[in-house]
Parts: structure tokens; C-alpha cells; sequence
């Protein structure tokens, strides 16, 4: 495991240099003394059907109005867990991004292992006007998501979401069942198999890309806890159950696909899926391409238990180095948490906008939210949000992997959930000694 992680974030780290020896990009120093625009990078998770183009729009809106500064958006394939080992592998060249999403599930692993400077640093350094910008737009209980376990305000939240369950009502109809959607686990199992043996076509699929957050959501949500007291917890009697369940739609009824996270959701926007479990930042992608009647409801919940869904999305942390690009690290910020672009960002993406009053402004999402009933989904099942687990120290990393690489040996049947997860919490737990 350790020989494919380092094979990995080498390749990264070659591609790195690689690009680096093409780039004819002067220093910020160079670039104010010429009185020209300070160039900064922006690293970006945001794939095309999941905010990519909002992402360009709005650099672009950016660069337009800005004097002194220019931002290139650099998108990072592979999620969260891609852009960490890119990021390595640009810290190993002495260089580094200024602005960089960081999912919630490596808080803890980015700031114990890369530099970053604390916004409020930046703000009191630089641009006293703004000194209580964080604590006159954001609840305390908001901010509190980007700080790590030494009380750090690491970066500012920036995109919050939650899984929701995808819909298509004219395959729930063509096969008998209710098409507002199943409530419960339960019930969505059933409503899976009903799918297949009716219609021939897949009932389910959840989400598979380069992190845990759906599963965690999943076990959680029956009463497992990913970490108990410093410790990985997940292989108890709940976690194993719920996993069971979900390997069960896919290795035994066959009513659940286990692919890629894009050809799923393309599945199921091509008709090919009953029902789809992934973020509402998928909203914007899944309403655009939908043909037929289509509807997000909220997450399924174990009978006769609380729901405990993963706070998915990222917050934005600094890691420039200079004052120069601090300065202008922070100038884009500011444009980025201003209600306009916040707000659009949540109609170009579905995430839930993490600053105070945008929902409710009229130059923000208050007759879009009137509107677009899907965003209702996520917005009303918030008091059952909880930490995305941040494995942590160095293990965090590693530990995300153990989980994808299990999820996938489940998933294809080569090893029993009980077996797999069990075996994978006592790796991770050797990890974090």
C-alpha cells in the first residue's frame, strides 16, 4: 500500500516539474515592480459538471475588475485526495499555490503537513478595513468547520453540502412504487430491487469517487462513528451492517452499479438509474442533463435512527507565501465570499452557501431558493450535519486510501464487508499509533 501511495504522489510530483519548467510566470516581485498585475494560482477541485465553469466565470469576472491582481485557476483531478498529493508534490519544488480548496476529510493532514497562513493573519497584516469581516458574515459554529484540532482557523468555509437522493420519478412510477422516493435504507432497498426486476433497469447508485464521504454517511447514520476517542471505530456491528447492505444491492440482487462516480451519475442521467445518492453539488449538472421527471429528496435515514451526514464541500486556506501574493490571495477572497459570488456559485453548483444573509438577499439566492425546489434537500436536513472524519497526523492520506481500496474489494465481492472492514480498521489504527 505504502509502494502505490509514494508511486502515485511521485508521478504527481513529475508532472509537477514537468509543468514547471514550462511556465514563464515572473514573481510577484517582478510583476509589482513592473507595475504589472500580480499572478496568483488558484487550485480547484471543480470538474465541468460540478462547478468548473462557475469557477471559471467568476476568476474571470474577477481579473476583469481587479487593478493589481490576476488569478489562474488550476483544476485537480482525483478530488480532495488529488489535489493533497499534488500539492506534495509542489511543496517539493519550493513552490506553492496561493489559494487551494481543502475537502473537510484533510483538515488535520493539511495543516499539519503543509504552510498556510491563518486569514485573520492576512486581514490585521494588510487590510485592517476588514478586521471583523469573518465574524460579521459567518456563525462561530460555521467557522469552527476550518479549524483544526490545535484551535487554528486554518482557511474559511467555502462549500457545504450534503448527500441527497436523486430521483427518477417516471422509472418509481413504471415500476409501482411511490414517486416522491424511499424514506429509509430500508426502504430504499426495496424500491432498488423493485426497479431491476420491474424495469430491467439499475435501482441504485452511491457515489464512488476518491474519498469515503457517502459511506460514511451510510455507516454513521446506522450508528457506527468512523473514529471513537483517537481510534478508527468503523468495523462495529452497525458499520458492518449498513456496508452489508449496501454490497448486498450490488453483489446479490445486482440492482445497485459499482462504477465511477461520473459514469453513475451520467447513468442516472441518462435514464439507465432509479435512483442516485451523491452531493447536491450535483444539482446544477443533474437538472441540465435530466430528460425526464426528475427530483432530490432528502437522505434516506436507518429506521428508528438519527440521519448523520458528513459536511461535504471545502474551505479555502491561504498558502502563499509572500506579502505580495498574500495580499492578493486575500483581495480574490474577498470577491469569492462577497453575497454575489457566493450566490453564484450555489446556482452554478448546489452548494450550500456557508456565509450568513446570502439566502435571504435579493441580490443573493432568495427568489432562486423560492424557485428551485431541489435545493430544499439539502437546506432542511442541516441539523443532521456532522465533521467529515479527518484521519489524523500523517495517516490521513494513507487511511483515505485503505478505505477506497477496501470499498472497492467489497464492492466487487473479492471480500466480505465484515472481513474487509475489520482487517482495514486494524491498518488504519496501526497508522495512527
Amino acid at each position: 500500500m505504502k509502494q502505490k501511495i509514494f508511486k502515485t504522489i511521485c508521478m504527481g510530483l513529475l508532472g509537477t516539474v514537468l509543468l514547471a519548467g514550462c511556465s514563464n510566470q515572473s514573481s510577484p516581485a517582478d510583476s509589482a515592480a513592473k507595475g504589472e498585475k500580480i499572478k496568483i494560482e488558484y487550485w480547484h477541485v471543480n470538474a465541468e459538471t460540478q462547478g468548473g465553469k462557475t469557477v471559471e466565470e467568476l476568476v474571470k469576472e474577477f481579473n476583469a475588475q481587479s487593478k493589481n491582481v490576476e488569478v489562474v485557476a488550476r483544476y485537480n483531478p482525483d478530488m480532495y485526495k488529488g489535489l493533497m498529493q499534488n500539492l506534495q508534490a509542489e511543496a517539493a519544488t519550493g513552490k506553492s499555490p496561493a489559494v487551494v480548496q481543502i475537502g473537510w476529510a484533510f483538515l488535520d493532514y493539511f495543516s499539519n503537513n503543509f504552510r498556510y497562513v491563518e486569514p485573520q493573519t492576512v486581514i490585521d497584516a494588510y487590510f485592517p478595513e476588514d478586521k471583523t469581516f469573518l465574524q460579521e458574515n459567518f456563525l462561530p459554529n460555521v467557522l469552527d468547520l476550518a479549524k483544526n484540532g490545535r484551535g487554528s482557523q486554518v482557511g474559511i468555509p467555502y462549500s457545504l453540502s450534503t448527500p441527497v437522493l436523486y430521483i427518477n420519478r417516471d422509472l418509481l412510477r413504471q415500476a409501482g412504487l411511490d414517486e416522491n422516493g424511499p424514506k429509509t435504507w430500508e426502504e430504499l432497498i426495496l424500491f432498488a430491487n423493485t426497479i431491476k426486476e420491474k424495469t430491467g433497469k439499475y435501482g441504485f447508485y452511491m457515489q464512488e469517487p476518491a474519498d469515503n464521504w457517502a459511506q460514511q454517511a451510510l455507516m454513521e447514520s446506522n450508528g457506527a462513528r468512523m473514529m471513537t476517542n483517537g481510534k478508527a471505530s468503523f468495523a462495529s456491528e452497525e458499520g458492518i451492517r449498513a456496508y452489508e447492505a449496501y454490497a448486498g444491492m450490488v453483489n446479490k440482487t445486482k440492482s445497485a452499479l459499482h462504477i465511477s462516480w461520473g459514469e453513475g451519475v451520467q447513468s442516472f442521467i441518462d435514464g439507465n438509474v432509479g435512483m442516485l445518492y451523491t452531493t447536491i453539488a450535483q444539482r446544477a449538472n443533474i437538472q441540465k442533463g435530466a430528460t425526464f421527471n426528475v427530483a432530490a429528496v432528502n437522505s434516506p435515514a436507518w429506521q428508528g435512527k438519527a440521519k448523520r451526514l458528513p459536511a461535504g464541500g471545502c474551505f479555502l486556506a491561504i498558502t502563499a507565501q509572500t506579502e505580495a501574493e498574500q495580499k492578493a490571495a486575500w483581495e480574490f477572497e474577498k470577491f469569492l465570499y462577497s453575497v454575489e459570488s457566493m450566490a453564484a456559485w450555489t446556482k452554478g453548483t448546489g452548494y450550500v452557501p456557508p456565509r450568513k444573509g446570502v439566502a435571504e438577499a435579493e441580490n443573493g439566492l432568495k427568489s432562486f431558493l423560492a424557485e428551485n425546489k431541489m435545493m430544499a434537500a439539502a437546506t432542511t436536513q442541516m441539523d443532521g450535519v456532522v465533521s467529515w472524519t479527518s484521519f489524523p497526523g500523517d495517516a490521513g492520506l494513507q487511511a483515505e486510501q485503505l478505505l477506497l481500496d477496501v470499498r472497492d474489494r467489497i464492492l466487487s465481492g473479492s471480500i466480505s464487508a465484515r472481513e474487509g472492514l475489520t482487517q482495514t480498521q486494524a491498518k488504519i489504527n496501526e497508522l495512527l499509533k
